[in-house]
């Protein structure tokens, strides 16, 4: 005996959810998880990188959508060199010392001024001065000496690395290495008559520093000397810049200084890579300056964390220092929205949600066929049980086609039940469902029909 199963749509519909369950779970973790980021930290001990893994350890802490890998390197021009061989996303950069070509600025993490501290009776009142003299500078400053160097020979002066045992030649100015420790006594052993500094103005290292030259002075006053042509050392080394130390900055009465020191300087910056997305650059410069408070309270230099200066985005994309797009839609308050970020995804997700409907719709159309056909199967071997029916005289025989023309029965009715059936096919199977059961029934009870 022949079983007719009329297939469900239910496969298809599990199929369907699934397929879109699996499409919405890929969006969902795409768009939940965090994102890391490798970020270049130097000088090994410096500021920096005591500020940046506090910034690390503080998106971690508030679970926030970026996450910092630090990799950290003994000097500013090897995490500069990372940037530019794709190491790193992000670095902590000198432009005076190393500028990758594909790095843009996302903040200014501290500014450094460069300017001569010396006690007021060395005679020392501006830069020519410090010819033949010992100039202190701080050992640990290697990144120091290029820029001290430079301007020693802006004016004339040859810079000596190696401090001669005789005295220091009229045309030169030798750079002494000297510990923070040691500057009151080597000043006033004479191994050094000034000290250059590279440093923040307002920070508490400057204050310092200023602090051991007085105590090195036989008055207690000291003399600033800063760099006045500042506009020709920036003609010729543009990644510089230029910086006002103001009037009575380390004291008041005396004020030091009697007047504001111009001068020029540097500064270390957040670079990211160019190619850095927009919105994630945005976001890495928003985390930032939104935290700014909080990593005072562990690293104090986060106060100098400011933001590179510009006039508008033409000057601030074309500066010879330039500020990524991502930066700038922070600073301007014009960053993207939900869907420009994820834009393409929800392309994407729009894209695969079609076409899993198509194919829900496909398989519909196809289980559809393939129950008319079952259908029209049935209603066909129905009309052929009512054929051979009117043939056949063997009671047993006949006995089987009347089960089987119930089976085939209970089959329809079940899939009328649970499925939408076209009426012009239901009406059919029920008139070939009649007609085979009256035959066989006639066949059962006429005399002679039913031999056995």
């Amino acid at each position: 005996m022949r079983k007719v199963v009329l297939p469900g749509g239910r496969e298809a519909w599990l199929l369907g959810l699934a397929a879109l369950l699996v499409v919405a779970a890929v969006a969902l973790f795409s768009f939940s998880r965090a994102t890391t980021l490798t970020l270049a930290v130097a000088p090994n001990g410096g500021t920096e990188p005591a500020l940046l893994r506090a910034y690390a350890d503080e998106l971690a802490r508030r679970k926030l959508g970026i996450r910092l890998q630090i990799l950290s390197f003994d000097g500013v021009r090897e995490s500069a060199e990372a940037l530019r061989s794709g190491k790193a996303d992000l670095a902590v950069i000198r432009p005076d010392v190393a500028m990758p070509g594909n790095g843009l600025s996302l903040a200014v993490l501290r500014e450094l001024a460069a300017f001569v501290a010396a006690p007021a009776a060395s005679g020392i009142g501006a830069i020519p001065d410090l010819a033949g003299r010992r100039l202190g500078i701080l050992a640990s400053r290697t990144a120091d000496r290029t820029l001290v160097g430079d301007l020693a020979a802006h004016y004339g002066l040859e810079p000596l690395t190696e401090v001669p045992e005789a005295d220091v030649p009229k045309t030169a100015v030798a750079l002494v290495p000297v510990a923070e420790a040691d500057v009151t006594a080597a000043l006033g052993e004479g191994r050094i008559d000034a000290l250059v500094l590279v440093t923040t103005p307002t920070s508490p290292a400057a204050r310092r520093l200023i602090g051991h030259v007085r105590q090195a002075s036989a008055d207690g006053a000291v003399t600033l000397v800063g760099v006045p042509d500042a506009a020709a050392v920036l003609a010729r080394r543009p990644r510089l810049q230029p910086v006002t130390v103001p009037a009575a900055l380390f004291g008041g009465n005396p004020r030091l200084p009697a007047e504001d020191v111009a001068t020029i300087g540097s500064s270390y910056r957040l670079v990211a890579r160019a190619d850095l997305s927009r919105s994630l650059a945005a976001e890495v410069t928003q985390h930032l300056f939104e935290m700014r408070a909080a990593l005072a309270e562990t690293v104090p230099a986060a106060e100098d964390v400011t933001h590179p200066s510009y006039e508008d985005t033409a000057d601030a994309t074309s500066a010879r220092l330039p500020i990524h797009p991502g930066a700038i839609d922070y600073y301007e308050r014009e960053q993207e929205t939900f869907i420009e970020r994820y834009e393409s995804w929800i392309y994407l997700v729009a894209i695969l949600a079609g076409g899993v409907g198509s194919t829900v719709a496909w398989l519909r159309q196809r289980l559809g066929r393939i129950r008319r056909e079952r259908i029209a199967v049935a209603t066909e071997r129905l009309l052929a049980l009512r054929s051979e029916a009117r043939r056949e005289t063997d009671r047993e025989r006949l006995e089987v086609m009347a089960g089987e023309v119930d089976d085939l029965a209970a089959s329809i009715a079940r899939h009328a039940l649970n499925r939408p059936t076209e009426p012009r096919m239901l009406g059919a199977a029920t008139v070939a469902i009649e007609a085979a059961r009256s035959t066989v029934r006639r066949a059962l009870t006429e005399p002679g029909g039913a031999s056995g």
